[in-house]
Order: C-alpha cells, then structure tokens, then sequence
C-alpha cells in the first residue's frame, strides 16, 4: 500500500509540475494520459502484493488474468478518450507513453523486491 501511494504522490507532483509551463487543454490532455497507467499500476501492484501474501504461487495466474484485462482496457481507454474527450493528441499521446512505462517499470522493480524477499 505505502508503495502504491508514493506512486500517485510522485506522479502527480511530476504533472503539477510539468503543468506549471502548460495551458488549461495541455495540462488536461498530460493528466488524462498519467491517469489509466497510475489507476492499472497502483492497483494491479496492491492486488499483487496482497495475493503473494496470502498465497504466493497465485501471483502468476493473477497477473496473466491482470495482463489481458489491461491490454482490453487500455485499448478501450485510448480510444473513448480520444473519441470522447477529444484531449490534443500529442501531449495526450506522450504522457500515456511516458507515465506507462514509467510505471510500469516501477511496478516491475516492486515485483522483485516482493519476490526476492525484501518487503516494499
């Protein structure tokens, strides 16, 4: 859970602060593109955290499970955003980029410090 939170503490203050040089639209577009990555990431990595507690050997079948709702949802998100809300595209499009590998790469790191023993 702590790990989850400075998650969306550093993402937000990164977003505060690239927003800082943005307009109103722009600054809309970068937080709609942090937003499903932070959402899938905060949450996949409690659910994973708490899973590997109570059962270790589930973790993988629930991150199989996680994958192929992420690639639905992602793929579903992009799409009504773009459609829907119509964000500019191109801050839209790097932020999702930035914040989604970004995140996710932070979530991987978490994964083995889990795994290998050392308590996030």
């Amino acid at each position: 859970m702590k790990a989850a939170l400075w998650m969306v503490i550093v993402s937000l203050a990164a977003w505060l602060m690239v927003g800082v040089w943005l307009d109103g639209r722009t600054r809309v577009a970068v937080l709609l593109g942090m937003s499903a990555p932070l959402v899938m990431t905060t949450g996949s990595w409690m659910l994973a955290e708490r899973t590997y507690k109570r059962d270790p050997q589930a973790v993988t079948p629930l991150m199989i499970a996680g994958f192929l709702f992420k690639l639905v949802f992602f793929g579903l998100y992009v799409a009504a955003t773009m459609t829907l809300l119509s964000p500019r595209p191109v801050p839209f499009v790097a932020s999702f980029v930035v914040y989604f590998v970004g995140l996710y790469v932070t979530e991987a790191l978490l994964l083995r410090r889990l795994f290998t023993g050392n308590r996030a």
